[in-house]
């Protein structure tokens, strides 16, 4: 609401008001940081309490009910009760852990600090302190506009422009669109500085090495960082290998998505980070890449996981695609499989299968191990449901060109 005054008054950092998100809900929020406008007046970065900070926007005036100011902590967490989504099924029964688990991730509802552990709360603080404020709200990439998520570090001159342009072959950034239309009719790229190691259809997927080609890998980091909340990797990435999916046509080889792996991981995961360019996602791009680190371990001859944290969104990705090859392989067999089985079978580790499985309630704790419980019904039911429907795209290992780099250097060195 706006304030009766010609002169905008500008509101407190640490203030909390109800807001007017997008959706035309209203939901209690804090300011965070504010600016001021070109044209006069204020804007305010707020985050919507219990919600994730992909949410944070910047909201003008008119969108702040500035009659509810929330003046204590506890009339805050009230109203976060009463905007919330109501935690039960429409019954008097409440959900379920597992159930709420799933509501909290589809709808990206944070821990409290008071809900972690102190070693991961302090954490927490330090990470939000240093990436409180998003100033780049969109980037222009290819023909794609696309609205930030959250903060990353790019150079102070670029960082708090509200707009950057990106190439979308060399990931060069730039502040001014007259730079970026120049570069774009000057650019020599037109697919990844790396080798291709699968083709099918449009789909091709470049393997770089962070080594060899680390200004585009950098600028990769720092373009995933404004849609990856924990992603810390932004100048080191000579350890690391980028599986870079691009959309082929004739004009090249455009960017998708990609995930990121160390070359040598000491705790075992076959993805340091993953993520899919938000005009691509629910198009089955996320599960495509997954299924490929997996294949990646396969030929490798390991077990693999990915990276934790996972975003909320990775979560329940990764889930629903270790749901889907476990009960296909369920369903198929025909015996008695152990956990270990099905790491060997699936190169996904022990551990995730074991949490999928109670997912699924397929698993019981007997006589010092877990065992899986399951019966055709049971497998049936699930894989009609269409959380765990096949994935709209497949990994073709038949069009997949790739050798482990430990095997490479093996010949290598025979040679």
């Amino acid at each position: 609401m706006k304030s009766e005054d010609n002169e905008e008054t500008q509101l407190e950092i640490g203030d909390h008001y109800l807001v007017r998100r997008n959706d035309k809900s209203w939901h209690a929020a804090e300011i965070i940081q504010t600016r001021a406008k070109e044209l006069g007046g204020y804007e305010y970065y707020v985050h919507y309490d219990g919600f994730n900070r992909r949410l944070d926007e910047w909201v003008d005036l008119d969108r702040l009910d500035l009659s509810t100011k929330l003046e204590d902590q506890q009339t805050k967490i009230n109203d976060v009760k009463v905007m919330t989504t109501d935690l039960s099924d429409g019954t008097d029964r409440k959900l379920t852990r597992n159930q709420k688990r799933k509501h909290d991730e589809i709808n990206h509802v944070q821990k409290t600090y008071a809900e972690m552990d102190p070693t991961t709360a302090a954490l927490e603080k330090e990470h939000e302190a240093i990436t409180k404020v998003k100033y780049i709200d969109k980037v222009q990439i290819g023909k794609y506009e696309i609205d930030t998520w959250y903060f990353s570090p790019y150079p102070d001159e670029y960082g708090k422009q509200t707009k950057l342009f990106i190439c979308e072959y060399c990931l060069k950034y730039m502040k001014l669109e007259k730079t970026f239309r120049y570069h774009q009719s000057q650019c020599i790229y037109r697919f990844p500085p790396g080798k291709e190691i699968y083709r099918k259809g449009t789909l091709s997927v470049f393997e770089v090495d962070g080594k060899d080609s680390k200004i585009y890998c950098q600028n990769l980091c720092l373009l995933a960082k404004l849609f990856l909340d924990h992603k810390t990797l932004y100048f080191d990435v000579e350890p690391f290998l980028f599986y870079i999916l691009t959309e082929v046509d004739r004009h090249g080889c455009h960017l998708v998505g990609y995930f990121s792996k160390e070359k040598e991981s000491p705790d075992g995961n076959n993805v340091a980070c993953i993520l899919t360019l938000p005009p691509f996602q629910r198009k089955g791009y996320g599960k495509f890449l997954i299924a490929f680190s997996y294949e990646l371990s396969k030929l490798d001859g390991t077990v693999g996981s990915p990276e934790k944290p996972l975003s909320d969104l990775g979560k329940l990705s990764y889930r629903s695609y270790w749901s889907w090859v476990l009960l296909e392989i369920l369903r198929d067999f025909r015996g008695t499989l152990s956990i270990k089985d099905l790491s060997e079978l699936t190169s996904i580790t022990q551990n995730d299968i074991i949490s999928t499985l109670q997912s699924l309630n397929m698993v019981k704790y007997w006589k010092g191990q877990h065992v899986i419980c399951v019966t055709p019904k049971l497998v049936d039911e699930h894989l009609k449901s269409a959380q765990y429907k096949r994935p709209v795209l497949t990994v073709d290992s038949m069009c997949l060109r790739w050798e482990p780099p430990r095997k490479q250097q093996k010949l290598n060195k025979k040679l």
